[in-house]
């Protein structure tokens, strides 16, 4: 069987799958539960053309990866081929962790696991199944191997990852003021002790770059309406969990009821390996699903939650520099318990306060570092002219409350 597929994507044309390794993790169930996860979660409430996927993010990042490191090694960079290979795979697999809807439940479905150690365990896993082929795989996902630029293309403020899904979230939202130029700061990559750089001459794509993830952070990723929404099924989630765990018998898939039933740790998916599995079955679909079933519950709290998010008759929200004091957000939650015929502590799950925060760069950490052309190395902040990298460097943060539309228009 050829393993070496030619993939159709949208936004670089053809891809190459380069090795049977590949294509196998790609056919494997884990990889292709990508496909039922949407990349921006419910953003195409706002964006309608917003309906891509991390299996489109992965394999785009894959094909990005590879470019970069052709464009490395033709600058005399030694790459070997097992190198190769495992850096392709850390960036193909670098989102397997995710559960439904990306980032939105990551925090409401099980309590302190990020996604990066989901995936770790599932790499884990796959490397048993594939007989130790993913050893060093491992190491470079996990910035453990001798030569850390390989991570960096993997995980940093100027990875391949950011670079796939900047120039994928503008093509699919049709915002275009995110389009970067991929493919010139991939030229411009260099390695000087064995640390990622960008050279002297990228210093005005990287500046683009930095803009274009500050806009399409306000105006894609932290779009109010967005916001509202995963705001809401936060929410219902939170609300699905603590009628489960009182006794109520509530319509969902298997693998949702598990954790609607359980507060799930990182202890129990360390101590009992079927977590991994039940969570591996898990995608949009079932939450959709289950949502299609709770807006005729009797719970009224879990069934507006659920009519309006599949109706789309999101709450309102607004923004503001300053947090809302806890007395007009206890008065409130009594108006909304007045509404709806609830007591306050129910009512709570309709009025919400929280924050938002962008940053485009961050110079502490693993900051981006500017190859100059005599040799040295220094920050990107400090290596140009352009006041608007040292703005970029500033960590703006927007408090929100998010409430049904009737009380915030009194």
């Amino acid at each position: 069987m050829n393993k070496k597929k030619i993939l159709n994507d949208p936004v670089y044309g053809f891809i190459n799958i380069p090795n049977d390794l590949l294509f196998d993790i790609i056919e494997h169930r884990y990889f292709q539960r990508l496909r039922r996860i949407k990349q921006l979660g419910l953003t195409d409430l706002v964006y309608p053309g917003a309906l891509h996927t991390r299996f489109h993010h992965a394999l785009g990042a894959m094909d990005l990866m590879r470019r970069a490191l052709n464009s490395l090694q033709e600058k005399g960079i030694e790459i070997s081929e097992e190198e190769r290979k495992a850096s392709m795979m850390a960036i193909l697999l670098h989102d397997v962790g995710h559960g439904p809807f990306s980032h939105t439940l990551e925090f409401s479905l099980f309590k302190g696991v990020h996604h990066e150690m989901v995936g770790k365990w599932m790499m884990e896993r796959l490397n048993k199944t594939f007989n130790g082929a993913l050893d060093l795989t491992l190491k470079i996902f996990q910035d453990q191997y001798e030569r850390p630029f390989f991570h960096q293309l993997v995980s940093s403020q100027l990875d391949i990852d950011r670079l796939d899904y900047l120039k994928r979230d503008s093509f699919f939202t049709g915002v275009y003021e995110g389009a970067i130029g991929s493919e010139r700061i991939i030229k411009m990559l260099n390695v000087s002790n064995e640390q990622l750089v960008v050279e002297e001459k990228g210093i005005y794509s990287i500046e683009n770059f930095l803009s274009a993830r500050r806009l399409m952070y306000w105006q894609v990723y932290l779009h109010k309406t967005a916001v509202s929404a995963e705001v809401m099924l936060i929410e219902l989630i939170k609300r699905a969990k603590y009628l489960t765990q009182s006794g109520e018998k509530l319509t969902a898939t298997p693998a949702l009821k598990i954790f609607l039933e359980r507060n799930i740790t990182m202890q129990d998916f360390e101590e009992d390996p079927d977590i991994l599995e039940i969570y591996s079955l898990l995608d949009d679909n079932d939450i959709w699903g289950s949502i299609k079933f709770w807006q005729e519950h009797d719970d009224i709290i879990l069934r507006t939650l659920s009519e309006k998010l599949l109706n789309r008759k999101l709450m309102g929200i607004s923004f503001s520099n300053d947090p809302l004091g806890r007395i007009v957000t206890d008065d409130l939650i009594h108006k909304a318990a007045q509404m709806f015929g609830v007591n306050d502590e129910d009512a709570s799950y309709l009025v919400k306060t929280g924050s938002v925060s962008n940053s485009a760069y961050i110079a502490s950490g693993q900051s981006i570092k500017i190859l100059r052309k005599h040799g040295g190395v220094v920050d990107v902040a400090d290596a140009s002219d352009l006041p608007n990298i040292k703005a970029m460097s500033k960590i703006v943060t927007k408090h929100y409350l998010c409430a049904p539309k009737e009380l915030l228009s009194n």
